[in-house]
């Protein structure tokens, strides 16, 4: 019994030191769709033609079919009987409900992230920051949206866990989108940079609490002025 005993103790902590999660193939092909989608390759309206897609990703069409039902079930996608599956066009109740989320996971991973004094967690944030500025300093406002993207990304990175960071995955995708109707990119984008760089340093110096509070002001503001700029569509 004993040895049993041991023999489990010694399983548990073998898991716990790998922290890897097998990851179905659907869900391989909804992420890398996902990531077309967050990254504005995929934009708001195109088709994705199921052959095509089985094709370039070198998968079955069960599999393509699978994710992308996963993805309409996230509503990054939308499906229209008799024409096919397409990039959705988000809402406004779709607004509110992934600030809801980003609400709870942003702060969240700041103030009780596994890796939030982590310095090569901390480096990634703050280059994500610098690609922002730099990409300002160009006039790039486009890149200067990428870069807002990847630092969310990598905020949330500080929680430590991959199923926050691929639930994160699925709300930037979302949140492309919404920007994609933002008639100018630059007037949303510009205020928020300067907030990144507030919020990179607070995180840098260690003032955790701080820097999930002033997420949280940040996400609140955002959302507002997105509300406020779909009313008006």
């Amino acid at each position: 019994m004993s040895d049993v005993n041991a023999s489990v103790q010694d399983a548990l902590a073998s898991l716990s030191a790998s922290r890897a999660i097998v990851v179905p193939a659907s869900e391989r092909v909804a992420d890398r769709i996902r990531t077309e989608v967050a990254e504005a390759r995929l934009r708001v309206g195109a088709r994705l033609p199921e052959q095509a897609l089985s094709e370039a990703l070198q998968v079955s069409r069960n599999t393509i079919r699978e994710a992308l039902s996963q993805l309409v079930a996230e509503r990054v996608l939308v499906r229209i009987p008799n024409r096919g599956v397409f990039v959705a066009q988000p809402e406004i109740d779709d607004i509110r409900d992934v600030y809801s989320a980003r609400l709870v996971i942003e702060p969240g991973a700041v103030r009780y992230g596994l890796l939030a004094g982590d310095p090569a967690a901390l480096s990634a944030v703050r280059a994500a920051y610098d690609r922002g500025r730099a990409a300002a300093a160009a006039g790039d406002w486009v890149g200067v949206a990428d870069a807002n993207q990847h630092f969310h990304r990598d905020v949330v990175a500080l929680g430590g866990s991959p199923r926050l960071g691929r639930e994160m995955g699925r709300l930037l995708a979302e949140m492309r989108l919404v920007f994609q109707r933002m008639p100018e990119v630059r007037e949303f984008h510009e205020p928020y940079l300067a907030r990144n760089g507030e919020i990179t340093e607070m995180l840098a110096a260690g003032r955790t609490e701080q820097a999930a509070d002033e997420l949280v002001r940040y996400l609140v503001t955002a959302r507002d002025q997105l509300l406020a700029a779909y009313a008006r569509l």
